[in-house]
């Protein structure tokens, strides 16, 4: 007879730590590399099968939990529980279906790895000691100091527009954002080195309509809070590094698309600070109160504040000051979107027409400084930086926006 078992390369955590939930749920980290939540029973009977006899695994659980549990409990919860998660086999010990991924709201999507975990790692353990204590208070210091420099005594507003001029100098700045962009992405990776857990693999794919690359740091929710909100603002610390890093070559050269440089890092260290889409400003609210999916938690707020509707199970699950927090966030993060959807909309002739005029422009100014090839890949990324804001916004919006005005029109038809 064959026994129910844990799926092979199944590996059992344990508890998720500082979570913000009343009973903190264990961690199951799948073959696939996504963490797996679970009821503290639901991880126990998983923990005690071990090739046990089902029997077995009810007096191992019962003696645990100083609960009576009978082998029929245990075949149910492996059953209709565990296996169809994909961690464990089915009672009988047939194989359990394909694991499906979670599908998240506004997740990061059409993924592909550039570099594997093992290069990951490696790499990770290059930067990993710029996350010292000591040396992170220099950087800091540094860094607000190099900002009041520039703000106070440099003129961006005239290397803006010799920048633009060029279309050389245009394909270097944005050569340079790629590489804050990646130099970014090795921050989340060195700060899970240095707290003690692998990062995984480096890539590229495309967030709602923007290309964008990643570091899949799911192995963070091996670390505590400290920890995690470490790896969340990795990112933006290094770059803050790079920053001054294009803050010393400006000094040495005096190269004005330096500072347009360091402007669309800063552009970035912004749009990765706002907590609305996932990007970290979102996964340091999540860990800072211990949530993982900020998300789900959108329908049960609004029914609760708006509607005046009863807790659901969901905010019952949560401790007090959480559950606070994501009430405060869903209640900023609606009107935010729905604002920034009617100002698009507002004004979105104005911005088509601005787009426009801009797109005639560039293209009458390809080759006009002798080098049309360059001029003509100028003036395509330009347009693209252009429309893309608008499609983004739209894309994103649209789930939300829907959902809402089917509550609503479910509310009234109630």
């Amino acid at each position: 007879m064959t026994l129910p078992a844990l799926v092979a390369g199944t590996e059992l955590v344990g508890e998720f730590e500082d979570s913000g939930y009343r009973e903190p749920p264990h961690l199951v980290c799948r073959p696939d590399g996504q963490i797996v939540r679970l009821p503290p029973l639901l991880y126990q009977v998983a923990r005690a099968l071990d090739g046990r006899p089902v029997a077995r695994v009810a007096e191992e659980v019962s003696r645990e939990t100083g609960r009576q549990f009978t082998a029929e409990h245990v075949v149910y919860v492996i059953d209709k529980k565990l296996a169809p998660l994909g961690i464990t086999t089915y009672s009988d010990g047939s194989p359990p279906p394909p694991a499906r991924k979670s599908d998240p709201f506004l997740a990061f999507r059409f993924r592909l790895a550039v570099l594997p975990e093992r290069a990951t790692w490696f790499l990770a353990g290059l930067f990993a000691w710029l996350f010292r204590p000591l040396l992170v208070l220099l950087a800091l210091g540094a860094f607000a100091f190099g900002e009041v420099w520039l703000w106070m005594t440099q003129d961006t507003g005239a290397a803006l527009q010799s920048v633009l001029s060029s279309p050389a100098d245009v394909l270097l700045v944005v050569l340079l954002a790629v590489a804050s962009c990646v130099f970014h992405e090795m921050g989340h990776g060195a700060a899970c080195r240095y707290g003690g857990v692998r990062p995984g693999a480096m890539g590229c794919g495309i967030y709602l309509v923007w290309p964008a690359f990643y570091t899949d740091i799911t192995s963070s929710y091996r670390l505590g809070r400290a920890g995690r909100i470490r790896a969340d603002l990795g990112g933006v610390y290094f770059n803050a590094l790079f920053v001054l890093g294009l803050l010393a070559l400006y000094e040495a050269t005096g190269s004005p698309l330096l500072l347009v440089a360091v402007f669309s890092v800063h552009v970035e260290m912004v749009q990765q600070l706002l907590p609305t889409l996932r990007f970290d400003g979102y996964y340091i609210v999540a860990d800072l109160v211990g949530i993982p999916d900020l998300f789900k938690y959108i329908a049960p707020i609004l029914k609760r504040v708006v509607l005046r509707r009863p807790e659901d199970e969901r905010l019952k699950a949560l401790k007090r000051w959480p559950q606070i927090v994501v009430a405060a966030w869903v209640l900023f993060l609606v009107p935010a979107l729905a604002l920034q959807l009617g100002m698009v909309l507002a004004n979105l002739p104005q911005l088509l027409r601005t787009d426009w005029q801009t797109i005639t422009l560039l293209a009458g100014h390809v080759g006009a400084d002798g080098f049309p090839v360059l001029g003509l890949i100028a003036a395509a990324v330009q347009v693209v930086l252009l429309t893309l804001p608008v499609a983004g916004l739209t894309l994103a919006l649209w789930r939300p926006v829907r959902s809402l005005f089917r509550l609503a029109l479910g509310a009234l038809r109630g």
